[in-house]
C-alpha cells in the first residue's frame, strides 16, 4: 500500500487563520441545519398518517441520504478549523471515501424513482394508486440503496490497491476519489477512467429519464383544456423540479467546464464542490415544507390544534 499511514486534510485552500472562526461557525450552522431539517422530515412524515404515500416516503429517503452525506462530511471539516485537525487516518479516509460516493449515487437513483412517481401521477392517474403503491417505492428505492453500495466497494479496492507513497496532503475539504487517487505512486488513468465511467452513468443515466419524465409531464398536460388543471398539475412538479435542480445542474455545470478547458482555481473548485455537496442537503426540508400542499396542509393543521389547545386551557 506504500508508505502513507494516514492523510491531511486541507479544507479550502489558501483560506487565512483569521477566518478559520467565521468557516467553521458557517459549517456548523450548516451541520445543525441539514441534521435538524432531515430529522424533522423523516419523523414528521412517519408520525402523520395523512403522508403514509409513495411520494413522501421517497422524500424520507431522500432525506436520509441529505442526513448521511452531511454526518460523514462535516464533522471533520469542522473539526479541523475548531481543534486543528487535519489528520485522517489512511483506512478513516478511504472509508469516508465510500460513503460519499455511495450516497451521491443513491441520492441521484431515488430522484429518478421520485421522477418516475411524478410521471405515472400525471400521465396514468387512474392507475397511479394501483402501479405506484408503498410497496413499489420501498423496492425500487431499496435498489436505489443496494446497487451503488456494491458498485462503490470495488471502487475503494480498486484505489486501495494503488500504493502511495508520495504526498499525503488531500487539497479537498473531506475525502473523496479524484483527490486521493491522484496521490498515488504509479499510473492511475486507468483507475480514474473506471471511475469517472462509473460517475457520468450514475449522473446522466437518472438524468436523462427524469429528463424524459419531464417532456413526457409536460406533453400531456398541455393537451389539459383547463388553464388551471394544468397550473395546479405542474405545482405539484415544483418541489421535484427544485430539487433535482439543485442536485444535477451544479455538478453538470463542473463536469462540462473541465471538459471543454475551462479549468477553476483549486480554490474556487473547493468552494463550489462544497456548495454543490452540502447546500441541498439543507436547503431540501425547507423545499419539501413550503412547496409541497400536503406537508403544508399537515403543518399548518398541528399548529392550529396547538393553538386551540393553549387557548382553550388559558
Amino acid at each position: 500500500l506504500g508508505s502513507v499511514v494516514d492523510f491531511f486534510l486541507v479544507g479550502f485552500p489558501g483560506l487565512s487563520p483569521d477566518f478559520h472562526g467565521l468557516v467553521s461557525a458557517l459549517l456548523f450552522i450548516l451541520f445543525l441545519s441539514i441534521i435538524t431539517g432531515n430529522i424533522f422530515i423523516l419523523v414528521f412524515v412517519q408520525c402523520e398518517k395523512s403522508l403514509q404515500k409513495p411520494t413522501y416516503m421517497i422524500f424520507c429517503h431522500l432525506a436520509l441520504t441529505d442526513l448521511a452525506f452531511g454526518t460523514v462530511t462535516l464533522p471533520k471539516i469542522i473539526s479541523k478549523y475548531w481543534f486543528n485537525d487535519s489528520i485522517v487516518s489512511f483506512y478513516g479516509c478511504f472509508a469516508q471515501m465510500y460513503f460519499v460516493h455511495f450516497l451521491g449515487a443513491t441520492h441521484s437513483f431515488i430522484l429518478m424513482v421520485m421522477a418516475l412517481d411524478r410521471f405515472i401521477a400525471i400521465c396514468a392517474p387512474l392507475r397511479y394508486t394501483v402501479i405506484f403503491t408503498n410497496a413499489t417505492v420501498s423496492v425500487l428505492c431499496g435498489i436505489s440503496w443496494l446497487i451503488p453500495s456494491m458498485w462503490m466497494v470495488g471502487l475503494v479496492v480498486y484505489a486501495l490497491m494503488l500504493p502511495y507513497c508520495n504526498s499525503n496532503v488531500i487539497v479537498q475539504c473531506y475525502c473523496d476519489h479524484i483527490a486521493i487517487t491522484r496521490l498515488g505512486c504509479e499510473n492511475v488513468y486507468e483507475v480514474q477512467v473506471v471511475a469517472f465511467g462509473l460517475a457520468l452513468f450514475c449522473l446522466l443515466v437518472p438524468l436523462g429519464f427524469i429528463i424524459f419524465t419531464f417532456f413526457a409531464v409536460i406533453i400531456v398536460v398541455m393537451r389539459s383544456s383547463s388553464p388551471g388543471g394544468r397550473s395546479r398539475t405542474l405545482s405539484t412538479c415544483t418541489p421535484q423540479i427544485l430539487i433535482t435542480s439543485l442536485f444535477y445542474i451544479p455538478r453538470c455545470f463542473v463536469y462540462l467546464a473541465n471538459n471543454i478547458g475551462f479549468h477553476f482555481s483549486t480554490s474556487v473548485r473547493v468552494a463550489v464542490v462544497m456548495l454543490y455537496s452540502l447546500l441541498p442537503a439543507a436547503v431540501n426540508p425547507i423545499i419539501y415544507c413550503f412547496k409541497t400542499k400536503d406537508i403544508k396542509d399537515s403543518l399548518r393543521k398541528r399548529f392550529h390544534l396547538r393553538k386551540c389547545n393553549v387557548t382553550r386551557i388559558a
